[in-house]
């Protein structure tokens, strides 16, 4: 049985889509993964014909199909609003990723998001992942400091905000930016090791 990896937040703009591509990849350099784009949108959905390391499964509103796939890991990501399917693919969910900005709004809009995942007794199995952080900002502390309050374990790696990882899509990962493929490794490590 699979490992499902979910990405949620219900704001947009926090790089759900782009962390999930990026972490797939280097997941697919050892394993059989999948991604299962559940964002109507279908941002991912329209790489299909462009990777070949893994396998990009468009929007299914049958969750329970998910459990049946062959593969060792499974990436959900979700769309920018609270759908009704959320709390089923959290109850679903080996780990749950929530990417968040270091910024006032992506703060309040994360409640929402907690607060549901907290309605499932998920709490444990979540973490929550700074993206397109800025270098040089004390803002990052303040966000740190009000997450505090939600119990909600904070990934050590803080993702950068570089180009490589906005061009990431295009060019099959970040292998060539040895900054931004050592923070997605440095991530990846620590999914592992909450997944174990």
């Amino acid at each position: 049985m699979p490992k499902i990896i979910l990405i949620t937040h219900q704001k947009g703009g926090v790089g759900k889509s782009t962390l999930t591509f990026n972490l797939v990849q280097n997941f697919a350099t050892n394993s059989r993964v999948a991604v299962l784009d559940f964002d109507l949108q279908g941002s991912l959905s329209q790489l299909k014909e462009l990777v070949t390391d893994f396998e990009i499964i468009p929007y299914t509103e049958k969750v329970e199909k998910i459990l049946e796939l062959e593969y060792d890991f499974i990436f959900i990501d979700t769309p920018p609003y609270l759908s009704n399917h959320l709390p089923k693919l959290i109850s679903v969910a080996d780990l749950i990723i929530v990417p968040t900005k270091a910024g006032i709004l992506d703060l309040l809009a994360i409640k929402s998001t907690l607060a549901i995942i907290e309605e499932e007794q998920r709490t444990e199995d979540t973490l929550i992942v700074f993206n397109m952080i800025k270098p040089n900002t004390t803002l990052t502390l303040d966000i740190l400091i009000g997450l505090e309050e939600y119990n909600v374990k904070i990934a050590k790696t803080h993702i950068s905000d570089l180009v490589a990882f906005t061009r990431s899509v295009l060019l099959k990962g970040v292998t060539n930016d040895k900054n931004a493929q050592k923070q997605i490794d440095q991530l990846t490590e620590e999914i592992l090791t909450k997944l174990i």
